[in-house]
């Protein structure tokens, strides 16, 4: 074949607008190539194609990695339409605002408290505590009996006289109160309650307590009725001289306790961690000059209950209380006149017919110990010898002279 032909066709007339454009200089285009026409064929159809029949000799795939798969693809599909979901929610406004805190989880019964926790006790008391309403004062009290006796403090209804009394339950019921009788020097009242069906508080044994013990306090502080406040009990046999100038004095073998207690909780109950009374709330200490400006400083008093417990009853069996005494006058105030180290109750005068005269004791001597009690002074041994039974033998330690003696004293009630 000649230059310039190819297939029998002239290429170089310059009719070809392609070779005489730029593939004369495109070194991948050789003009003098063979070139060929090829056209595929058409398919030929035989009909359909045949099965394909499987492998005997090839193993079987089990349905384990199919189930696992369908699991997979279900767990996508239900997160991919809740998320769908809570988008298309939001958008919409449904649901929508600021959410602070964890997601919180159903909890049926988170209300419920233990019986024996703070709460539990707290709930259990509470029905068994009143407010006192005596002229215009407000006090507190506690039930006793079913059939309406009250304990409070003397000092709660002392203004009182016959005039109008009520108290209120913590369910916010009201009813009248009358007085049953009181004891001063005790500090110790009992009221009556126009109301039966009533809840008596648990008593407990206050000569069983220790210090340490957890306690609540009940009562209506500064008139906030049903208050409870806790602490535990930070001394024992605290003794306290107490009263108004002019006025009844008031001794205290105390309970003390760091409890919150305030104007109003006066004759509400100390409760132990069982929810049984051990104590009446009676006395607070505060650095304020007048009753106006006192306030709870940590440092509260109860008197025990076995004390108030034994009053409470000569005063509803015989309309008054018996006073236990030791058959002696003894001088209060700081010891230094004792002429022992200033620690000790000296002996003024003795009863002839006394206890302290049947046990030997004489005026003068000096008495230091009373069941084991270090006295400092006379108010000391006035105190401590209330807190106990008439009939109750206490040991006494005193000093007659240089020389230390014992003796045992056979408590007695006064006269009165």
């Amino acid at each position: 074949m000649a230059p310039g032909t190819s297939g029998g066709i002239d290429v170089t007339d310059g009719s070809s607008p392609w070779w005489n454009g730029d593939a004369r200089h495109d070194p991948w285009r050789d003009p003098y190539a063979p070139s060929a026409v090829v056209i595929p064929s058409a398919p030929v159809s035989t009909g359909p194609a045949p099965e394909k029949v499987p492998d005997p000799d090839a193993p079987r795939r089990g349905l384990g990695p199919t189930l696992l798969i369908c699991l997979v693809t279900a767990l996508l599909a239900g997160g991919l339409g809740g998320t769908l979901g809570y988008v298309f929610a939001t958008r919409s406004g449904v649901g929508s605002g600021t959410t602070l805190g964890a997601p919180q989880q159903a909890a049926p019964g988170a209300a419920q408290r233990a019986p024996e926790s703070l709460a539990g006790v707290a709930k259990e008391v509470a029905p068994s505590v009143v407010t006192v309403r005596v002229t215009g004062a407000i006090g507190s009290g506690f039930v006793v009996s079913a059939d309406g006796y009250v304990i409070t403090n003397d000092h709660v209804v002392e203004g009182g006289g016959n005039g109008a009394m009520s108290v209120a339950f913590s369910d916010g019921s009201t009813a009248t109160a009358s007085l049953v009788g009181r004891d001063p020097e005790s500090d110790i009242a009992v009221i009556k309650v126009d109301k039966s069906g009533l809840p008596p508080i648990k008593f407990g044994n206050s000569d069983e307590i220790a210090v340490g013990d957890p306690v609540l306090a009940f009562g209506s502080p500064l008139a906030l009725a049903n208050t409870v406040t806790s602490g535990i009990v930070s001394a024992l046999d605290r003794t306290i001289q107490a009263g108004e100038p002019g006025g009844t004095t008031r001794y205290y073998a105390a309970i003390q306790t760091d409890a919150a207690v305030n104007q109003g909780n006066s004759g509400g109950p100390l409760v132990d961690g069982a929810g049984r009374v051990i104590g009446v709330n009676s006395v607070i200490r505060s650095v304020g000059a007048t009753d106006t400006e006192a306030g709870n400083i940590g440092l509260a008093f109860a008197i025990p209950i076995n004390q108030a417990r034994r009053v409470a009853e000569d005063i509803i069996d015989t309309g008054k209380a018996r006073r236990t005494v030791i058959g002696a006058e003894v001088n209060t105030g700081n010891a230094s006149g004792t002429g022992s180290g200033g620690v000790g109750a000296r002996l003024r005068t003795v009863n002839a017919a006394g206890p302290a005269a049947a046990a030997g004791l004489k005026a003068g001597d000096v008495v230091t110990k009373l069941d084991g009690h270090v006295l400092e002074d006379g108010t000391d041994l006035i105190a401590l010898v209330r807190k106990y039974a008439p009939g109750a033998t206490v040991a006494v330690e005193f000093r007659r002279g240089g020389k230390a003696e014992t003796a045992s004293v056979t408590l007695a009630a006064d006269a009165k």
